[in-house]
């Protein structure tokens, strides 16, 4: 088996990383369901389990008692398709125009909400680094397949920027962020920015990013079965997204950005991953191309972790020092080294679905 290639068929499946000892844990408490794959046969019903247990706070609880301000708003939608919804989220003491993350959730394309991320947002980011946070509710596959994602995170980006000013936004100061798909989605976002020719970002904050469809890496082989979102779950989500295009030779970088074969002009990127991840490989192979296009990108990989870590242990010494790796790359992106260390609970005390 050569260096860094996918294993051979009929080999035996290579041992993975060893899991942090907080987060072995953490997986052990939570049991099987935290490994239970996402297969075609089951995703209705992971979806609808998903709508109903993944917690969706309201516009009131959003607001933790006057601390933050709450609004959504309502892009048009991308080539005659639906509008698109936001949640603008910003500290109700933060004054003058603010940076804004503008921000994707994850969920494998296929799950997830705008608003079951902001609590963490909020308490994390917003409050120690004073910038407002942009979530945006993209449409889900496979009832929406790609491009329709893509384009309503770029619908929603392009009106959030046409309306900075009316808003109390800073347009020169955004920066664009996601998890897992909402990292994928993230990084094909800063692609068709630089293609169309803006709004310009200032940054792209790419969190265990999904971006690649072909499940070829060695470390989608080595953790099958293994991590949280193993390469049976991938692979069911990028079917959903793209249908029968799913695996095409033509498939475009704003579907799967690690089909891209120019990553130049793009903003700097900070992306992070798990040793014990599927996405390791892809993660890291994406900073390494955009280090060889000539760009800026700041590259964790975090020993032991597997995909959403932070979520499954919020207080391991891990997941902590994630933070405070995001928080200082933000500052440093943002241009001023903003407050001390974040402030205590913020909205939504407990750990929250995983942003």
């Amino acid at each position: 088996m050569s260096i860094g290639g996918p294993p051979r068929p009929d080999a035996p499946g290579p041992p993975a990383p060893p899991l942090d000892p907080e987060l072995r844990a953490a997986l052990a408490a939570a049991g099987s369901a935290a490994r239970a794959p996402v297969t075609p046969e089951n995703l209705a019903a992971v979806q609808r389990r998903d709508a109903g247990s993944r917690p969706r706070p309201t516009l009131r609880e959003l607001g933790a008692d006057g601390r933050f301000e709450v609004t959504e708003l309502t892009a048009p939608g991308p080539h005659g398709g639906p509008d698109v919804r936001l949640v603008l989220a910003r500290p109700a003491a933060a004054s003058g125009p603010l940076p804004v993350l503008h921000y994707l959730h994850g969920g494998g394309m296929v799950m997830g909400n705008a608003w079951s991320v902001l609590p963490r947002l909020l308490r994390d980011l917003a409050l120690p680094l004073h910038l407002a946070v942009v979530s945006t509710d993209y449409r889900l596959a496979p009832r929406t397949r790609y491009p329709g994602p893509v384009e309503d995170c770029y619908a929603g980006l392009v009106h959030t920027a046409d309306r900075a000013a009316e808003l109390g936004l800073d347009a020169d100061r955004i920066v664009l962020g996601g998890r897992s798909a909402g990292g994928g989605l993230t990084a094909a976002l800063a692609l068709l920015l630089r293609d169309r020719g803006g709004p310009a970002a200032i940054g792209q904050l790419l969190l265990s990013p999904m971006l690649d469809d072909r499940g070829r890496t060695f470390s989608s082989h080595q953790m099958a079965g293994v991590d949280t979102w193993d390469r049976t779950s991938n692979a069911t989500a990028w079917q959903a997204l793209l249908g029968d295009r799913y695996g095409a030779a033509d498939l475009p970088p704003y579907a799967a950005p690690a089909r891209a074969t120019d990553l130049s002009g793009l903003p700097p990127a900070y992306l992070e991953v798990g040793s014990a991840e599927t996405f390791r490989d892809e993660a890291v192979a994406y900073a390494d191309a955009i280090w060889r296009a000539g760009g800026a990108a700041e590259l964790h990989v975090w020993p032991g972790a597997c995909h959403g870590f932070d979520t499954i242990a919020p207080q391991a010494a891990l997941s902590r020092d994630a933070l405070d790796a995001r928080r200082r790359w933000l500052r440093r992106i943002l241009g001023g080294p903003g407050p001390g260390p974040g402030p205590g609970p913020g909205p939504g005390t407990g750990t929250g679905g995983a942003a």
